[in-house]
């Protein structure tokens, strides 16, 4: 093993990648100007996928709510991690509020109900989600879910639908 001298600092690794591993993902202007990247979710509500990795059953994106109200109340089995970058949210059960540049940890098994308070006009927060997401309401009643699988159906249909095509998708998905 060479030693770790000044030399070496600016040298990049000498050895190749595992020929296994994924390819990098490297999103210039991940909040984009281009309002099609954005996919609609609901009224109001749209998502901008980073990673969308089916072999490991997460997605990583970015949440933009332009409305005020109740988003959703949802189940993690799993942990979900966020940064909010716009804007600020809360969820009804808790008495904290994630405000611009919060780091918010969402433990597995938690139910809350995601708010945007009516001050708000624009909200963007990086969300990683990890398994799947169930709807449910304010008993725990299953309405619906999401996970990893139905984001990508959900990029393709609307990337197919405004002129970026089926495939645009493909760039996030590992």
């Amino acid at each position: 093993m060479p030693a770790n001298d000044d030399q070496h600092k600016r040298m990049p690794y000498q050895y190749s990648q595992p020929t296994e591993a994924s390819a990098d993902i490297v999103v210039p202007n991940a909040i984009p100007e281009d309002e099609r990247v954005w996919v609609p979710q609901a009224e109001n509500v749209d998502f901008r996928p980073l990673c969308l990795n089916a072999s490991q059953g997460y997605w990583v994106n970015l949440l933009r709510v332009r409305k005020s109200g109740v988003l959703s109340r949802h189940r993690h089995p799993n942990p979900v991690h966020g940064m909010v970058l716009k804007g600020q949210w809360r969820y009804l059960e808790h008495d904290w509020v994630a405000t611009e540049g919060s780091y918010v940890y969402e433990p597995p098994g938690e139910t809350h109900t995601l708010v945007v308070d009516d001050d708000v006009e624009e909200m963007i927060t990086l969300f990683q989600v990890n398994g799947v997401m169930y709807y449910v309401d304010p008993w725990g009643e299953h309405l619906g879910f999401e996970d990893v699988f139905t984001k990508i159906d959900m990029c393709r249909k609307h990337y197919e639908s405004c002129g970026l095509g089926r495939e645009y998708v493909d760039q996030f998905i590992r």
